[in-house]
């Protein structure tokens, strides 16, 4: 039976033309992936140079917010997906440009832009509301498609390991036991994190860094909230997941995964 490897990148780029101003084109350049997954894309495609992009090899497909300059999602893909959906049908999310869907052969990619909580309670409650809905169109779309990879911001520290100050942030947004909570459930309907599936035990590895204090990078003070999660019936096409910190053209790093499909 033929199988071939596919290499996936997940980026916050927060604001894709500022990582273009940083070198990301260059990035491409090496080839780091056959499908970049971008969330925070603050860009509508024609504000973008993208020609730079497509010379490379890549289609691209945007789902940008309707606001300007927040939130959205893209993918660069140079394996051409059988069909694209844009949103999932849920008003609020789709108007923040949150959720992009591929389907290559049987299976599907989901790109998406989880919430943050962190300007305040209103926010918070939108997101564990969109969390909800979310698992819900996940556990909807299994039983119609059920080999699915889950690329993403999801502004979620689940554990004690991925976070550089547990104690400091419990009450922090992004690691309140609700959320916390809400990854323990998903997980259990049947994902798994895919760099906690080779990396079980290895500590301060991060792929955020809080901008507020220019030195927490350098110190490594950061915390993991950008995953790469798939299906259980995918655990043995696995070959390889990686979290890529020199990588800086945001204040978050790609994450990757490497699989057979």
């Amino acid at each position: 039976m033929q199988f071939f490897i596919m290499r996936i990148i997940s980026y916050n780029v927060n604001g894709l033309r500022a990582a273009i101003n940083k070198g990301f084109i260059e990035w491409l350049k090496t080839d780091p992936a056959e499908i970049i997954c971008l969330q925070e894309i603050k860009a509508h495609k024609d504000n973008v140079d993208f020609t730079k992009i497509e010379e490379l090899g890549f289609d691209s497909y945007w789902f940008s917010a309707e606001k300007k300059g927040y939130s959205g999602v893209a993918v660069f893909t140079k394996i051409k997906p059988d069909n694209v959906q844009f949103g999932n049908g849920i008003m609020q999310s789709d108007a923040e440009g949150r959720v992009l869907r591929l389907d290559y052969g049987n299976l599907t990619l989901i790109n998406a832009y989880f919430p943050s909580g962190t300007s305040g309670e209103i926010r918070q409650t939108y997101k564990y509301l969109w969390l909800d809905e979310f698992l819900d169109y996940l556990n909807a779309l299994k039983r119609e498609r059920p080999l699915l990879i889950i690329c993403g911001d999801y502004n979620i520290a689940h554990k004690e390991i991925d976070i550089h100050d547990p104690k400091g942030n419990k009450n922090s947004s992004g690691f309140l036991p609700e959320e916390r909570a809400w990854m323990d459930k998903f997980l259990a309907n049947g994902f798994i994190d895919t760099f906690r599936h080779f990396h079980q035990d290895e500590a301060h590895c991060y792929s955020w860094w809080s901008q507020r204090f220019p030195t927490v990078r350098l110190q490594n003070k950061g915390w993991r909230i950008d995953y790469i999660s798939v299906t259980e019936n995918l655990k043995n096409k696995m070959l390889r997941a990686e979290i890529y910190p020199d990588v800086k053209h945001s204040d978050h790093c790609p994450v990757y995964l490497e699989i057979k499909s």
